[in-house]
């Protein structure tokens, strides 16, 4: 099955927070880039310096960053860079962090990509760091940094400081830069139902890492060398602090979750109740204070379902609206996840028109005189249906009384049917892309021998994609195929008729979809592709009709009694 769609956010440091001009030019570069979206840009005039975030597919990323350096690299003079912050470099810093669908390690490879071309292409010094640098004893920024823009023009020619990439000499307008990959952060506040800041604090040591010094009468304990004894927090990654905020007359926990991987955002919000309840303090709610990958939400709600012993196998915009309810997120004001999940702002439902309309909007446009949507995006429909059949059948068995201890099998069941059903949802839209991309290939102007080769790459670029999504609609819909014989035999029996409704579903977008590849094929130029797609092809359909007559076997047998 295709995975999450990689996503990966960059916040470069730029050396000016005062000259409007010079960052608008800057993130105008950045924002030339197709596939990113500026999500934030923060100017600070006593530190001098702008912090701005954006976020895309990670090439897209890249050429974004590597932009934005350059410009910044023509703007800034470092000569005459005054401020509060430390830094090196007129792009001081430049982290990527794994939003989604992407690891920490392939997430370091696409910082070591840029760095490597900031030093190449723009001639410029660079320094890895984080989880991009190998070597771990360079890998901190602060010791990097150490001596500032002033000192390393000693310092990068020391052996030991020579620059991953680029020239091992400072470049005295542009300095030098830093480039890695860390974790994401989420800033996060948990409401009490207190004004004390003391017992906020109170609490705040007891779930953060760095936890608290041990006192012995109200002096701190020692050991052995004389060094503060510390009784380490409940929470590994999290920094957490007490403090009162007067606009809502209420006390917070005030959190950094530095790797939301070790300890989620309901981890966390769990824990403090746990932590709070103990000290006779209540959580009403709490605070997201920017913004949160979607991976995040979905496993809030899910990890909510399941305490509840309730399926998890739901919608999206379902485990959503969980975790925002359990973690009380709207208590202080409206959440409003199309303005602070990662994903739906990059991602605007601009990218899904078919999926997002009405039935029988979808089904006029199909009837319309326009050739797209078609069987393809019709297909992948039918595809869903299915999926979301079978899904049903797999809620309905969780939820059915007397099979209580049976809850997690259905619903681990119901969670792949919603991964099929979300996949061949996004291929309803994908596979009129791929049609439009075709159109626009052939549109084309082809005047020049040079035209007619670019026009010609278009056009097979596009087909080869034609190809691939109804294929992808093979492989989504016939995967769904096992889920819908598992209800059949072992669902809810009442539901039984809906797992016969969901099998020939799919069959018929598994059918439906290979008539797509097939025409498409015609008129691609790689026999060999061809051929071998071809016969996959001919092999998941030959696959699907089979499992749909034995999954309508055991149907028909259950409906007769």
């Amino acid at each position: 099955m295709q995975s999450i769609q990689p996503i990966i956010e960059c916040v470069p440091n730029f050396s000016e927070g005062n000259d409007l001009a010079i960052i608008n030019r800057i993130t105008e570069a950045i924002q030339s880039v197709e596939g990113v979206k500026l999500l934030n840009v923060d100017p600070g005039k006593a530190t001098n310096r702008t912090v701005v975030t954006f976020v895309g597919e990670p090439n897209a990323v890249i050429e974004a960053a590597l932009r934005g350096i350059r410009k910044a690299g023509e703007l800034i003079d470092m000569i005459k860079h005054r401020g509060e912050h430390p830094r090196m470099g007129a792009t001081d810093v430049c982290p990527l962090i794994p939003v989604s669908g992407i690891s920490m390690e392939e997430t370091a490879a696409y910082a070591r990509k840029l760095a490597q071309r900031v030093g190449e292409e723009l001639d410029l010094p660079v320094y890895l760091y984080e989880e991009a640098q190998a070597n771990k004893e360079r890998s901190n920024l602060s010791v990097i940094r150490a001596g500032e823009y002033e000192g390393f023009f000693k310092k990068i020619r020391l052996p030991e400081w020579k620059p991953d990439f680029g020239p091992a000499e400072m470049d005295a307008r542009r300095g030098a830069t830093v480039i890695g990959a860390r974790d994401f952060l989420v800033a996060y506040n948990v409401n009490l139902n207190t004004t004390s800041v003391r017992r906020a604090n109170a609490i705040a040591f007891d779930v953060r890492e760095a936890g608290r010094v041990k006192k012995i009468n109200n002096k701190a304990a020692l050991d052995e060398q004389g060094k503060p004894i510390v009784i380490p927090g409940s929470l590994r990654n999290v920094k957490a602090i007490g403090w009162f905020i007067e606009e809502y007359g209420i006390a917070q926990i005030s959190m950094n979750l530095t790797n939301i991987g070790v300890t989620p955002v309901h981890v966390a919000f769990d824990e403090v109740c746990n932590k709070a309840a103990a000290r006779g303090i209540r959580v009403t709610g709490s605070e997201l204070v920017g913004l949160i990958p979607l991976q995040a939400m979905l496993d809030a709600g899910k990890y909510f379902l399941r305490k509840q012993q309730r399926s998890a196998g739901v919608s999206e915009k379902e485990l959503i609206r969980i975790a925002i309810k359990s973690m009380g997120l709207d208590e202080l004001g409206k959440f409003k996840p199309e303005e602070r999940i990662i994903e739906y702002l990059l991602y605007s439902a601009e990218g899904a028109k078919l999926a997002s309309l009405s039935l029988a909007d979808f089904t006029d446009l199909t009837a319309s005189e326009s050739p797209a949507p078609g069987g393809g995006s019709v297909a992948a429909c039918l595809g869903a249906l299915g999926a979301a059949l079978g899904t049903m059948v797999a809620n309905l068995s969780a939820h059915k009384k007397g099979w209580d201890e049976r809850w997690q099998e259905f619903s681990d069941w119901a969670e792949k049917g919603q991964q099929f059903k979300s996949e061949l949802l996004k291929l309803v839209d994908e596979d009129t892309r791929a049609f439009n991309r075709i159109i626009t290939a052939l549109s084309m102007p082809k005047s020049s021998q040079e035209e007619k080769a670019a026009r010609s790459n278009a056009i097979q670029e596009a087909t080869h994609h034609a190809i691939e999504v109804p294929f992808r609609v093979m492989e989504s819909a016939f995967g769904s195929m096992e889920m819908i014989r598992t209800m059949a035999v072992a669902g809810n029996p009442n539901s039984v008729s809906d797992a016969g409704v969901a099998a020939l579903c799919a069959r018929s977008a598994v059918m439906g979809a290979y008539l797509n590849v097939q025409i498409n094929a015609k008129d691609y130029e790689d026999p060999e592709f061809v051929k071998t797609t071809l016969q996959k092809g001919k092999q998941i359909e030959e696959q699907a009709c089979i499992k749909e007559k034995e999954i309508l076997e055991i149907v028909h047998e259950k409906i007769r009694g």
